[in-house]
């Protein structure tokens, strides 16, 4: 006996598709336009083959603006990861203070990009700004409108500060999810909490610290806006990450060739590594 089968479905994954559709293919296609040719005045354009991707991948201010891109995420993973498991690890379990410390950790995700960045730029302001006094009173020179590392120092604390506590979220989440079984188990056996933590807790986090990790490489990756409003990608050229660099090329310079190849390029990197952290991670993860 043949089963029919009701087609009537699609119908309700239509409007998605093409959403979809709308939203990623169709604007992805255009930048594979604007890549392969040479755009004038008029809206004319001619064939250019990959000219603007060997221009791009030759280029010392895309490898300059690449090798501070891998620096600022690399740092943010060493630093926000680690912290974020520490915090999650030292949050109630139970009681009224969970409420408290969730919403405590919610509340800077909870700040729009632009208003972050307004935030740390009034708190750093060399002569007047709360950041500012503070690192004076420890003893440093410290303006990061003037010194590179003051910048670097600057946009690497806000990031950890707004970005930490997903991380955390993420931690709390898969240790309250942990069955009170196995605390049991090691308490009677003895086990100290260092025992736990390797043994118990850290194999458990294991897929919840791949998601926390691919996610904040990929928005660290393409962080823009926060810099942009603190230091527009200065002093110099010290805190151009790939993102300010490739905006500056397409509307301050209106080179649309070279940033639709930047762009493209730029995405197949994240793509890649994306792809490279997942696959390590599931691969120590079978051993």
């Amino acid at each position: 006996m043949n089963k029919t089968v009701n087609q009537r479905a699609w119908w309700f994954v239509l409007p998605v598709v093409l959403l979809v559709a709308f939203n990623a293919v169709i604007p992805l296609m255009t930048v594979v336009n604007y890549s392969v040719q040479e755009s004038f005045g008029s809206n004319m354009f001619f064939w250019s083959g990959v000219r603007w991707f060997e221009e791009v991948l030759r280029s010392e201010r895309f490898h300059s603006a690449l090798l501070r891109q891998l620096g600022f995420t690399f740092l943010i993973l060493a630093i926000e990861v680690p912290l974020g498991l520490a915090i999650a690890l030292a949050m109630p379990r139970r009681g009224p203070w969970v409420s408290v410390c969730l919403v405590l950790m919610a509340l800077p995700l909870l700040i729009p990009w632009n208003v972050v960045g307004a935030m740390w730029n009034i708190m750093a302001l060399p002569t007047i700004g709360l950041l500012s006094e503070i690192v004076h009173g420890l003893g440093f020179d410290y303006n990061y409108t003037r010194d590179p590392t003051a910048a670097w120092f600057t946009v690497v604390l806000m990031d950890v500060w707004h970005w930490t506590s997903l991380v955390v979220l993420l931690c709390y989440a898969g240790l309250v999810s942990i069955p009170d079984a196995y605390y049991q188990a090691a308490k009677i056996d003895g086990a100290r909490p260092w025992a736990v933590f390797r043994y118990i807790q850290l194999p458990k986090l294991r897929y919840v610290l791949t998601i926390a990790i691919l996610l904040r490489f990929m928005d660290s990756f393409m962080i823009y806006t926060e810099v942009v409003v603190l230091t527009g990608g200065g002093p110099g050229t010290a805190t151009t990450f790939l993102s300010i660099d490739l905006v500056k090329t397409a509307l301050g310079q209106f080179d649309l060739g070279p940033a639709a190849a930047m762009s493209l390029v730029y995405f197949l990197i994240i793509l890649l590594m994306s792809w490279l952290f997942y696959t390590l991670m599931m691969r120590n993860e079978a051993r």
